[in-house]
């Protein structure tokens, strides 16, 4: 039987995985394509020259010159076609800055921050190929990463991520239990117990942030973990289901139905039979 913990070190074989230091790099030529991949480390990319699209969790992009996303840890990244040069920084979640946010990052740079930006990219990817394996070394790409993860973070702020208020901070702390959490509780009680405050608060804070309830963000939550294990790992259906709380395949099936508006071997046959598909996206409820 396959375990979780064999499957995410699976990663794309054209992304080159962090390496003694915790970082990398590489690039990725117009040719260039592969199909969904679990990530067990973040990936920023950039694209350089060409247009295509490229998919972070099930939500496809259009990217050209100038766009950056980030994929963090976990996610599920594919690219379904050709036609993008794009420069690629990895590194381990231990060097990450801020912590894992929901959803898809991604931004079109131009003018200063572009030139800023390929300019980190650029000074990693020499510092990485020149230097020998040791502390200092370590500790210089350690640096310039953290220079490049700034850098980004000030590209959130101005975009207004950085807001912050009562309901955001009680959402974010709801996210990380959930992180954690959902392969063992789908019930919004244990959640709203941990974090000291009713569910009727924590509901609001939900609908406040994303517009969902919260028990539609730990649906949606257990759904994406769903889709990730079932397009990038070769798990059983019942081992899915299994390690997402649900004992009996049929309570699994009618879960994922329900969700994403197709049967788990479904979703399975249209995400892996061919690596340009289009994977469907999660069924929402209607406003």
């Amino acid at each position: 039987m396959s375990s979780v913990d064999e499957i995410a070190d699976i990663t794309a074989p054209t992304i080159v995985p962090p390496g003694w230091a915790g970082v990398g790099t590489c690039a990725l030529d117009a040719d260039g394509t592969f199909g969904p991949r679990l990530l067990s480390h973040h990936v920023l990319m950039l694209t350089t020259a060409g247009h295509g699209l490229v998919e972070v969790d099930f939500t496809t992009l259009n990217c050209r010159p100038g766009t950056l996303l980030w994929a963090h840890a976990g996610q599920a990244l594919r690219l379904p076609t050709p036609g993008l040069d794009a420069s690629f920084v990895t590194f381990e979640p231990r060097l990450a800055r801020q912590p894992e946010p929901d959803g898809v990052r991604h931004w079109q740079l131009e003018g200063e921050d572009e030139d800023a930006v390929i300019s980190d990219f650029s000074q990693l990817a020499v510092d990485c190929e020149r230097h020998s394996p040791g502390p200092l070394a370590a500790a210089l790409l350690h640096h310039q990463l953290t220079v490049l993860q700034l850098r980004i973070a000030l590209l959130s702020e101005h975009d207004g991520a950085g807001a912050s208020g009562p309901e955001t901070r009680t959402y974010a702390h709801f996210s990380r239990l959930l992180e954690e959490g959902h392969p063992n509780s789908r019930r919004v009680e244990d959640y709203a117990a941990d974090l000291g405050c009713s569910v009727r608060t924590l509901t609001r804070a939900c609908l406040a942030v994303t517009g969902r309830t919260a028990k539609q963000v730990v649906d949606d939550r257990v759904s994406l973990q769903a889709r990730r294990l079932l397009a990038c790992t070769p798990l059983s259906v019942a081992e899915v289901g299994r390690h997402l709380g649900f004992p009996e395949p049929t309570n699994f099936g009618r879960f994922f139905h329900r969700e994403v508006g197709t049967s788990p071997g479904q979703f399975r046959s249209e995400a892996v039979s061919n690596g340009r598909a289009t994977v469907p996206a999660q069924r929402r409820s209607p406003d």
